[in-house]
């Protein structure tokens, strides 16, 4: 038995001492083109998952209709694009992330599903309300109004459907967001 301790305690204090070991000499892959580390999909997904269904609205307070669409398209355009891109114009700054951002107008390989219109706008919302640590996914909770991340949920879960003409100019970057216009440098 008090062998049986003894391994105990020095497992306890051995066991964090490697890692901590480990850790301080700088071989961990931290670099966004290093291998992740094993399992780390799965050590970053089970509590994210579980997180957001534990704190996900149901039900949005947003129609998915072509106001929202248009809105959202606007949003889009202007906050997420540079990372998730557009129609058929992959964001180059998203490639070099890690993970890399996800294309949000793009199918999978398999299947009908557009970015993440397999996700209920819930989730979505929770994602851009809250970002994602070590993601490079931001928290838009204080840059956005709760309709504005709405209105781009809604709009990235209906993804996969026909959208509105006006909204699907604006997500194949022919028609810039409403932002007001700089005059060049020694023009009035």
């Amino acid at each position: 038995m008090g062998r049986f301790l003894v391994g105990l305690v020095l497992g306890i204090i051995i066991v964090p001492l490697v890692v901590m070991l480990y850790f301080k000499v700088g071989n961990v892959p931290v670099a966004v083109n290093d291998p992740p580390l094993p399992d780390e999909k799965l050590i970053t997904s089970v509590p994210l998952n579980a997180r957001i269904d534990k704190e996900m609205v149901k039900n949005p307070p947003v129609q998915a209709d072509e106001t929202s669409f248009v809105a959202g398209a606007h949003i889009y355009s202007d906050r997420c694009a540079v990372c998730h891109g557009f129609h058929g114009k992959p964001s180059q700054f998203g490639l070099h992330m890690f993970p890399t951002a996800p294309p949000l107008w793009e199918k999978h390989r398999r299947g009908n599903v557009v970015g993440v219109s397999d996700d209920p706008p819930g989730e979505t919302y929770w994602k851009v309300a809250n970002g994602i640590r070590l993601t490079g996914m931001p928290s838009y909770k204080e840059l956005l109004t709760d309709t504005e991340m709405w209105q781009v949920s809604v709009l990235l879960a209906n993804a996969d459907k026909p959208l509105p003409p006006a909204a699907v100019a604006i997500l194949n970057g022919e028609t810039s967001p409403a932002a007001p216009v700089l005059n060049e440098p020694g023009k009035k």
